[in-house]
């Protein structure tokens, strides 16, 4: 802006909307209106570099959900995907809005950058994940977003300003939570360790000239260090100690649900395990978000979104055991599905598979509808509540499915075929793992169905008691496995 004098400044400084309203609708004052500001070319230029950083981030997000063992960090990385996504989309937006094409928006505004995000994405223990993740990146990005929120004009550059607003509050969020996860997963001891390592992070960031670009680059060159071997998805789902059994398919939980000779209260237990089974949803669903590289980012937005909404509802199981005193971690909430589709099954296949099982939950009177009821009819208000918005998640799920994979298969009827023989598939190894020795297949269900009634304050109905189905011939949708 140009040099002005004091006697101008004192005018500028002195102006005042009619009786005395906020001039500029409160977006600034005046002063602040002449006096500061980017021109196009800046303000795309850091756009860019945050859009290309949430884009990375997601990607680190998602690649990393299926072999991270720690629950809580599965439902982190989950949640902070889907708000990255989220915002990648409404940068992109905003820089089409600015400039003609090409936008360049899939190419690495700096090479410093993208090898900093390489580092990060390729960590090889939790630990310097979770530094590269929270202690670093995200910090880095609050710290563009801040700047650029103090250098831009807020009337002028208003939909940027709005963005980059928005954006900053989902990621002070984020580094809030990144500030506890670094202080309960890391100790004094293994930071030391991985002092060189997040030097060199920072030599990376220096070398780019900041994340947003706004200093002036060192010029180093910066050698890799994790990344010199390019990072691989692990599609093997993991988890932490507290997850036992992870073989099990001794209780069908599905089978209890549709009896109708079975009050709902206890079918409440099967509620919960069954949402927050829910785990290997997401755990399934970052193997197809990492391979599946060629559709737009609006099926990459879609899809993290329904992830995230699949991570929500594992936690709601969490929610709903711990309203009943049960010790989840004494349930085993086995990986069968997440590790059988990943393993076994084509990304196509994959995704077949969960419209099959979105479909099926449609029916009224087997779907989430009925699920919905049966929680209702509990006078539990909790369980109803769970239930209500796990139901209103589905029928967007299945509009998801309904967008992306059917068109890529034929029609509806050919997408849920496909993926019910891809399903039958990989289902057929109940008695190999027990005879591998990988799980008896405990009947886990007497000992929390008594934990529960101590909370009901009701005796156990020995007949409830004594449920003891399994999953050795049927699916989850009570169709017979495929030999």
């Amino acid at each position: 802006m140009e040099q002005k004098s004091n006697g101008s400044r004192s005018k500028i400084s002195a102006y005042r909307g009619y009786r005395g309203l906020p001039p500029l609708v409160g977006l600034q004052t005046m002063q602040e209106a002449t006096s500061k500001g980017l021109t196009v070319a800046a303000s795309v230029a850091r756009l860019k570099r945050l859009h290309w950083a949430l884009q990375r981030l997601h990607t680190i997000f998602v690649s990393r959900i299926t072999a991270i063992p720690t629950y809580e960090l599965k439902m982190a990385f989950s949640l902070h995907a889907h708000y990255c996504v989220e915002h990648v989309q409404a940068f992109a937006s905003r820089v089409r809005e600015m400039r003609q094409p090409p936008h360049g928006l899939e190419v690495p505004p700096d090479s410093s950058l993208d090898l900093f995000f390489d580092e990060v994405l390729s960590a090889t223990t939790m630990e310097a994940l979770v530094l590269g993740l929270y202690d670093r990146a995200i910090p880095a990005v609050v710290r563009a977003l801040e700047q650029f929120l103090s250098d831009t004009n807020r009337l002028f550059d208003h939909p940027s300003y709005r963005v980059c607003r928005f954006t900053l509050l989902e990621m002070r969020e984020v580094q809030e939570y990144g500030e506890k996860a670094v202080q309960c997963l890391v100790n004094e001891e293994q930071r030391a360790a991985l002092n060189d390592w997040l030097v060199r992070l920072d030599d990376m960031l220096a070398a780019a000239g900041g994340l947003d670009g706004t200093k002036a680059p060192s010029g180093r060159f910066i050698e890799r260090q994790f990344s010199k071997t390019p990072y691989q998805y692990d599609p093997v789902p993991r988890r932490d100690e507290r997850f036992k059994d992870s073989y099990n398919m001794g209780v069908n939980a599905e089978a209890m649900l549709f009896d109708p000779d079975i009050p709902p209260l206890p079918k409440t237990i099967m509620l919960y395990f069954k949402r927050m089974r829910e785990i290997d949803v997401p755990e399934m669903m970052a193997s197809i978000l990492v391979e599946v590289q060629d559709k737009p980012w609006k099926y990459k937005r879609d899809m993290t979104r329904q992830l995230w909404d699949e991570a929500r509802h594992a936690m709601m199981g969490e929610i709903g055991f711990v309203s009943l005193g049960v010790d989840w971690t004494k349930i085993p909430l086995n990986f069968t599905w997440s590790l059988g589709l990943n393993t076994q099954l084509s990304a196509k296949e994959r995704h077949a598979v969960l419209f099959t099982i979105e479909q099926s939950l449609m029916p009224k009177r087997t779907g989430k509808e009925y699920e919905w009821e049966i929680a209702v009819a509990t006078a539990d208000q909790l369980a109803a509540r769970i239930q209500d918005y796990d139901w209103a998640d589905e029928i967007v799920h299945a509009k998801i499915g309904r967008e992306w994979l059917v068109p890529e298969i034929g029609s509806q009827v050919e997408a849920m075929a496909f993926g019910d023989k891809a399903w039958s598939r990989i289902l057929g190894d109940w008695a190999k793992w027990r005879d591998q020795g990988l799980t008896q297949h405990r009947n886990w269900w007497p000992e929390v169905y008594r934990k529960a009634c101590e909370h009901w304050e009701i005796e156990p109905d020995l007949r409830i008691l004594a449920y003891n189905k399994t999953y050795e011939a049927t699916r989850a949708d009570l169709k017979q496995v495929a030999g």
